[in-house]
């Protein structure tokens, strides 16, 4: 069946059994045409040539005839006939038994000439029956009782028909090689353009928007041609303006994220100055200068993840490359913030796990990662490194109610919250995407899934990974 499958295969077997029932269908038609006009041809000149003999020959027949007049017309009719009168018949001519009742019934109850076909073994002829009228006194034709029956072979009139049957079948035959050369040429013109047609949208699919096709002739495959290029130019004009507007809104993010590092430094030392002096403040001057710490902190974050990700969109994201024990690293990473092993903490970090990785970029990752469990799962959370044959791996496990399974897909998309329902968060949801594109940097990759008792944080890196390094 896959032989099938394909366009080219059915448009010539299409074409071929189109050119092949024509064909046949002409040549049944020559066949049936020349068999009737064979038979007509021998059924007419016996007919006529029966009732012209009986017509000559029956004036000095009495009636009833006589066993020896029966014999002198049937002979003078010169014909491979026999005539009856009752239950008398004449000594030549055809056994009656060849002649079926029905025939016989209807020569008898009609006054016209009648004939009968008998293709049956052994051989095929022609029947044909004439009652014999006579002039009554009032002048009406009646018949006399005698009747006249001839029987014609047709055998070489059978020869003949299967002799034109072969000859029909045959020119049936050789139009097949015709038809296959018909299907193979309309194959090819139809399957030219379409060929053409898949190769440029093969293309275009790979990014090529400048691709276009020439439109000759006017018919359906030209003004398909000419609508492929028409919405190949559309495409390429839109994704053209969808690209400028990406680079200037991402021109626009990283230029704003970088003019807001000074004031947002200069803020954080106010805040800080605020935050040591806030236990001298009076009551609610001391919650405002709280509030604009926490904010200022939060905005800092913000704009730092903001130039982060603009450095990976611009290409500028390097890695600084060394060879370091993870175990050390991630329980650094871990120290900094605050985290240790204890009831809200379980770590499994073996020593010796070695990997090269950019130690700023690594200490990211686990700081989303586990930030990210505290956050939005329960305690305690469970941080585990392995080893294996040509990647580590490193899992991050809560015990909270896992990720919504229509948030699932999109966990590391940009700007994604655990709940949506809130309008403000304390992340930014940038973490997890940062921490993805830091992991394909090293040549890894990171994944989230539900373990039926929480989410999972599946980072994984290469032991050694040589890549674009400052």
């Amino acid at each position: 069946m896959r032989l099938l499958s394909g366009l080219r295969p059915r448009l010539i077997l299409a074409f071929a059994a189109m050119t092949i029932i024509g064909a046949a269908a002409a040549a049944g038609a020559s066949y049936v045409s020349a068999r009737n006009a064979i038979l007509k041809s021998v059924q007419d000149a016996a007919m006529d040539q029966l009732r012209d003999r009986v017509s000559a020959y029956s004036r000095p027949l009495s009636t009833p005839p006589t066993q020896e007049q029966l014999n002198d017309f049937a002979g003078s009719l010169r014909l491979n006939a026999v005539a009856v009168y009752r239950h008398l018949r004449s000594v030549n001519g055809p056994d009656l038994a060849t002649f079926s009742p029905e025939l016989r019934q209807s020569i008898a109850n009609d006054t016209r000439i009648q004939f009968q076909r008998v293709d049956r073994d052994p051989l095929p002829k022609l029947l044909v029956g004439l009652p014999v009228l006579v002039r009554a006194p009032d002048g009406v034709l009646r018949p006399s009782g005698v009747e006249v029956y001839s029987l014609t072979s047709l055998v070489q009139q059978q020869q003949a028909i299967e002799e034109l049957a072969r000859s029909a079948w045959q020119m049936a035959a050789l139009a097949l090689p015709l038809a296959a050369a018909l299907a193979l040429l309309a194959a090819r013109q139809v399957l030219r353009p379409v060929r053409a047609l898949n190769t440029a949208a093969a293309q275009l699919g790979e990014g090529r928007l400048d691709v276009r096709l020439p439109a000759k002739g006017s018919d359906e495959l030209a003004e398909l041609v000419t609508t492929f290029n028409h919405t190949a130019a559309e495409l390429e004009r839109t994704v053209g303006e969808l690209k400028a507007m990406e680079a200037d809104a991402r021109r626009f993010v990283a230029d704003v994220s970088h003019e807001l590092r000074t004031p947002l430094a200069a803020m954080n030392a106010v805040t800080d100055v605020l935050d040591e002096d806030a236990e001298t403040l009076p009551p609610d001057t001391a919650v405002a200068a709280r509030l604009v710490s926490g904010e200022t902190r939060r905005l800092t974050r913000l704009v730092q993840d903001l130039v982060e990700i603009s450095r990976f969109d611009a290409g500028r994201a390097e890695l600084v490359l060394d060879e370091w024990d993870l175990a050390t690293a991630i329980r650094d990473s871990l120290d900094a913030r605050g985290w240790r092993d204890g009831e809200d903490l379980d770590t499994d970090l073996p020593e010796g796990v070695l990997a090269r990785v950019d130690r700023r970029r690594l200490d990211l990752i686990v700081a989303n990662l586990v930030g990210n469990a505290f956050r939005h799962g329960a305690v305690p959370v469970e941080v585990r490194l392995r080893a294996g044959d040509d990647a580590v791996t490193l899992e991050v496990d809560d015990h909270g109610p896992g990720i919504d399974p229509e948030l699932l897909p999109h966990v590391f998309d940009r700007f994604t919250k655990a709940d949506t329902a809130r309008a403000r968060s304390e992340g930014s949801g940038l973490g997890l995407a940062i921490a993805l594109e830091n992991a394909r940097l090293h040549g890894g990759d990171l994944t989230a899934a539900n373990t039926g008792r929480g989410a999972r944080f599946v980072l994984r890196l290469p032991h050694r990974f040589e890549g674009r390094t400052r």
